[in-house]
């Protein structure tokens, strides 16, 4: 079979696609990757063809994303969505993703959440399609309406097929149950590595603090990282840290006795020996820390975060600290009020013993799904 896969640029965006990439290469298929040019680098690093697609216009890119900095968090979203992962993006990558469909051939694709283009593309070649979610349900729902206008250029029913395709999520069904007819639930098989250890034999509880690869890089999340450190660094517990490959981690010190710094760790190695997890509810972190069956504190920023951070809360499996609704670009308030009701609900979570308990429980329904390779045949058109 060949399967075409199709991106947006960012690692949050492209990660939900490699187990299936990985699955399709393991079958035999034939791989093809067309992206954004943000992840060149990554797709270079691999071993699977691949085709870069156009760049945004970044006149307007720059001018959409001044306005989203000016507006509040859940208006910032809905123009992101629309401008820069709607027009902008179905603009930039059509055309490469169209040569691809037309000369390629592929027997079926298979997108990433916010990549809209192929649905085009896939739809005027007569195609099969499926969606692979990167957040909930709730809010991957949330974008369709918001798509309808900058869609409809590129014929009637966009959004409907959008809607009737299917669906793909690692997200168990009592967690996030999906608005989408045709859903299939899977889960991923990472096998952990060892972690090495930082604090000297010490073994207190692990608590992994990050804000993932696409939200600690930005400038506002220093005083998030020091908030946090503030909050955990006179608790009884050892603290990882990981900033991203592309944060200065002197710029967040000096660090206490209690925590280690990195730049990055296999997640799948700190999960499996975390106690708790805070971070920034992205969903890649959250979803993957359920998934191994650990709870969270999460301080959402924007975009799905806020979403992912009620999902985690409902489910009894952590806390949500929230800092005051500001600017997608400006800096969450953590006064010493928040940074006391971070260290209030770090405790808390430690402590009452329900929270590991649901969390665990999540990541059994997730380990009961299909896995990815269990998927591609079920999707495979030629069967």
């Amino acid at each position: 079979m060949r399967v075409l896969f199709a991106s947006t640029g960012g690692s949050g965006h492209f990660n939900p696609l490699v187990p299936f990439i990985d699955a399709c290469t393991a079958r035999g298929d034939d791989v093809l990757v067309v992206a954004a040019p943000r992840l060149e680098a990554t797709l270079a690093a691999r071993e699977h063809p691949y085709r870069i697609s156009g760049e945004l216009k970044e006149d307007e890119l720059r001018r959409a994303r001044a306005r989203v900095l000016e507006l509040s968090r859940d208006d910032g979203a809905a123009l992101m969505i629309r401008e820069v992962f709607g027009r902008l993006g179905v603009a930039a990558m059509l055309p490469a993703l169209e040569e691809a469909c037309r000369e390629w051939r592929p027997d079926l694709v298979l997108h990433e959440a916010c990549e809209f283009a192929s649905v085009v593309a896939a739809g005027r070649q007569g195609i099969p399609h499926a969606r692979v979610a990167v957040s909930a349900a709730r809010f991957t729902g949330s974008m369709d309406e918001l798509l309808r206008p900058v869609l409809a250029p590129y014929g009637p029913g966009i959004v409907e097929r959008l809607r009737t395709s299917t669906y793909l999520t690692r997200l168990p069904a009592s967690l996030d149950p999906s608005p989408y007819a045709v859903t299939h639930r899977y889960h991923e098989t990472p096998e952990p590595g060892v972690l090495p250890d930082w604090w000297g034999g010490a073994e207190d509880p692990l608590v992994y603090l990050t804000l993932g690869t696409e939200a600690g890089a930005l400038a506002t999340a220093t005083g998030l990282y020091r908030a946090v450190l503030e909050a955990v660094s006179e608790l009884p517990v050892r603290v990882l840290l990981t900033a991203g490959r592309g944060t200065d981690l002197s710029g967040l010190g000096p660090f206490p006795p209690n925590v280690h710094a990195e730049a990055w760790v296999p997640q799948a190695d700190v999960l499996s020996r975390a106690s708790l997890v805070v971070c920034h509810g992205g969903s890649g972190t959250a979803f993957g820390t359920l998934a191994a069956g650990v709870p969270l504190v999460c301080v959402p920023l924007f975009a799905d975060q806020p979403t992912n951070a009620r999902l985690v809360t409902e489910a009894g499996a952590g806390l949500a600290v929230a800092s005051t609704d500001v600017p997608v670009g400006g800096a969450p308030v953590l006064d010493t009020e928040a940074i006391s009701r971070i260290r209030s609900a770090v405790e808390l979570v430690l402590k009452e013993p329900s929270y590991r308990a649901r969390a665990e429980n999540l990541g059994h329904e997730t380990r009961a799904t299909a896995t990815c390779g269990e998927l591609i045949d079920t999707l495979d058109p030629r069967t």
